[in-house]
C-alpha cells in the first residue's frame, strides 16, 4: 500500500474556490493561500448544524486513528447526499518531527494538502509563537528599564513549536552595562511549546477579534511585590499581540482527499492544554453545513472532557452525536499483550482492555447524556471472535460499535458510521456536566477525578495548595478546569491501563490562565514542553531535488 503521504501527494485537489463553493461562499468570503488554501473571512456567523464531536479511548503505541475516522466519517456523510464540513485542529511541529507524526488523517481519508498542513500551513502557529513571545520580550524589557510596576514574579512563559526538552528550565540574564535607568538582573524561564501557550487557548477560544484583544489583555504575566497579579494590559502590548494575529484569528479552509470541505483551524493539545479547534472554526461550520464533524484531542478523559466543559458552555453549544474511536490493537494492549503480537487473536487480553472503551461510553452516557456510537478502526488481523467481543460488550453497555474501513476505502468505508451517526443525531438530548462551575476549584477537580477518570479525588502539593488559596482569595472564581495529565492512562500515571481504580492524581502546580478565563492544574509528571523519543520522525523526512517529500505521516 501507498504511504500517506504518497496517497496525499497523488490525488487530484479541486481549487479551493470550488470546495468553498459547496459551502456557499464566494471568493469574496475568502483570503487565497495559494490554490488549495484559504483563510474564510465570514461577517456574521449563526451555527445551525448537527455537530458531531469525535473522540477516542485513552491512546495506545499502535494507535487509534481518531482524526483519520473522522475525515472517514464526514466523507461517509458527503456520500450520503448530505451538507456537511469538518471542523479539526491544526497540527504541531513538535508531534510532526517527534513520535505521534502529523494529524492530517492516514490512508485514503485525508486533509490535503496534507504536507503544507502537518508543516507551515497558513502561518497561524508561527504567528501565535510571534505574539506570544513578543509579551515575554515586553516583560523582560520592562523589569530591564526600571520595573515600574515592581514585577516580583513572572509567570508567562516562551514557547516555541518544537519538542525541545533542553528549554524546560533555562537561566536568562539581562545586562544593563552603562545604559542609565536600567538594571541588570538574571531570572529562571522556560519554554513551553506553542499549542500549550496561553495565546493558543486565547486564539481558540475568542469569538471575534475584539474578544481576541480583551483576553490578550488579562494575560496574567506574572506577581507585583504586593501580591498582586500583574496583567498584560498593564504593559500596553496587547494590541500588538492582537496585530500578529489579525489573520490567524481566520478559520483555514481545505479539503479531504475526496473534495469534503474542511476547516482545520487552532491547535491545543489536550493533554496540556483544552485540546479542541477554534470556536470561529466551529461556529464557520455549523454555519455553512448542515452537519459538522470535530474531533477533541487524545483520549475521552482529556479532549472531550474539555470540550464538554470547557468549550461548550463558552461557545454555547453541544454536541448531538459523541464518536468514540478504538482498535482492537488498542484494547489488547490496554489488557496487557505484548505489543509485538497485536496480530495474534488474544481474546484475554481483549477482555482485560475493553473496560477503558466501557468507562468513556459510560462517561458520554451518564456524565454528560450525550448518544454515543463506538467507532472500531478495522484492521485485517482482526478475528471475528474478536469483533463479536466487542460488538457484545458495547452492546450491553448501551452503545453500538461500527467497525469501519475508512482508512482503506475512504468515505465508502465510513458509510455505515455515518448512517449510524446520522440516525443518533435525531435523539433529543440535554448536554449535562461533570461539574458546577460555581463550585470551588478542588470540588471541580474532584468531580472530574471522581466522575470522568473513576479515581478516588486528588492530593496537593504544597505549591498546589498556595496557589488555590490565592487565586481564590483573590475572588477569582466560576471558572473551568483544565486538568493537564498523562494521555495514556484515566490516572495519573501512564503505566496504569484499562480502568484503574482506587487512585488519585496528584495535583502539583495551579496555573490560573486569566486571557484564556480557565484554571490549569498540573497533574503528574506531565511536561509542558515535550521532548524528542530515541527516533525522532524527523530522521525519516526527506525532500529531493524536485521538492518531493517522504517519510511525512
Amino acid at each position: 500500500m501507498l504511504s500517506d503521504i504518497e496517497i496525499a501527494e497523488s490525488c487530484v485537489m479541486q481549487p479551493i474556490t470550488r470546495i468553498a463553493a459547496k459551502l456557499g461562499l464566494k471568493e469574496d468570503d475568502l483570503e487565497l493561500y495559494g490554490r488549495y488554501k484559504a483563510k474564510i473571512n465570514l461577517k456574521k456567523v449563526q451555527p445551525k448544524a448537527k455537530l458531531i464531536l469525535v473522540t477516542a479511548i485513552n491512546p495506545t503505541a499502535s494507535g487509534e486513528g481518531k482524526t483519520t475516522v473522522s475525515i472517514g466519517l464526514a466523507d461517509g456523510m458527503a456520500k450520503l447526499g448530505k451538507k456537511v464540513c469538518l471542523a479539526l485542529r491544526e497540527p504541531s511541529l513538535g508531534p510532526v518531527f517527534g513520535i505521534k507524526g502529523g494529524a492530517a488523517g492516514g490512508g485514503y481519508a485525508q486533509v490535503v494538502p496534507m504536507a503544507d498542513i502537518n508543516l507551515h500551513f497558513t502561518g497561524d502557529l508561527h504567528a501565535i509563537t510571534s505574539a506570544n513571545n513578543l509579551l515575554c520580550a515586553v516583560i523582560d524589557n520592562h523589569i530591564f528599564r526600571g520595573n515600574a510596576l515592581k514585577i516580583k514574579e513572572v509567570y508567562f512563559h516562551r514557547c516555541m513549536d518544537m519538542n525541545d526538552r533542553a528549554l524546560r528550565d533555562l537561566t536568562i540574564s539581562c545586562e544593563a552595562g552603562k545604559m542609565k535607568g536600567c538594571e541588570s538582573y538574571t531570572r529562571k524561564e522556560r519554554f513551553d511549546i506553542t499549542a500549550a501557550s496561553e495565546v493558543m487557548a486565547i486564539l481558540c477560544l475568542a469569538t471575534d477579534l475584539a474578544d481576541l484583544k480583551r483576553r490578550l489583555e488579562n494575560i496574567v504575566v506574572g506577581e507585583d511585590e504586593d501580591g498582586n497579579f500583574v496583567y498584560a494590559k498593564s504593559l500596553n502590548v496587547a494590541g500588538a499581540m492582537a496585530t500578529l494575529l489579525k489573520d490567524a484569528i481566520k478559520p483555514n479552509l481545505v479539503q479531504t482527499l475526496e473534495g469534503t470541505p474542511a476547516i482545520v483551524h487552532g491547535g491545543p493539545f489536550a493533554n496540556i492544554a483544552h485540546g479542541c479547534n477554534s470556536i470561529r472554526a466551529t461556529y464557520t461550520a455549523m454555519t455553512l453545513a448542515d452537519y459538522a464533524v470535530t474531533e477533541a484531542g487524545f483520549g475521552a478523559d482529556l479532549g472531550a472532557e474539555k470540550f464538554l466543559d470547557t468549550k461548550c458552555r463558552v461557545a454555547g453549544i453541544q454536541p448531538d452525536c459523541v464518536v468514540v474511536v478504538a482498535t482492537v490493537k488498542a484494547l489488547k494492549l490496554h489488557g496487557g499483550a505484548d505489543k509485538n503480537n497485536l496480530t495474534e487473536e488474544n481474546l484475554e487480553a481483549l477482555e482485560k482492555g475493553l473496560p477503558n472503551l466501557l468507562k468513556h461510553i459510560e462517561n458520554i452516557k451518564k456524565v454528560f447524556s450525550k448518544p454515543v456510537v463506538v467507532a472500531m478502526n478495522r484492521f485485517a488481523t482482526d478475528t471475528p471472535a474478536e469483533i463479536e467481543a466487542v460488538i457484545s460488550a458495547c452492546d450491553a453497555a448501551g452503545a453500538t460499535a461500527v467497525f469501519t474501513d475508512v482508512f482503506l476505502k475512504g468515505g465508502e468505508g465510513g458509510r455505515a458510521l455515518a448512517e449510524k451517526v446520522i440516525w443518533m443525531c435525531e435523539k433529543k438530548s440535554k448536554l449535562t456536566y461533570a461539574y458546577n462551575l460555581e463550585d470551588d476549584i478542588k470540588t471541580k477537580i474532584n468531580d472530574i477525578v471522581t466522575k470522568v477518570y473513576g479515581g478516588d479525588g486528588a492530593e496537593y502539593s504544597e505549591e498546589a495548595e498556595r496557589k488555590i488559596a490565592d487565586i481564590e482569595g483573590k475572588g477569582i472564581k466560576g471558572l473551568p478546569v483544565i486538568i493537564a495529565k498523562t494521555q495514556y492512562s484515566l490516572s495519573d500515571d501512564a503505566k496504569k491501563l484499562a480502568r484503574p481504580e482506587g487512585f488519585k492524581i496528584h495535583v502539583r502546580d495551579i496555573i490560573y490562565k486569566g486571557g484564556a478565563n480557565f484554571i490549569v492544574a498540573v497533574a503528574g509528571d506531565i511536561n509542558l514542553m515535550p521532548g524528542l523519543g530515541k527516533v525522532p520522525a524527523a530522521e525519516h523526512i526527506d525532500i529531493d531535488a524536485e521538492g518531493n517529500i517522504t517519510g511525512l505521516s
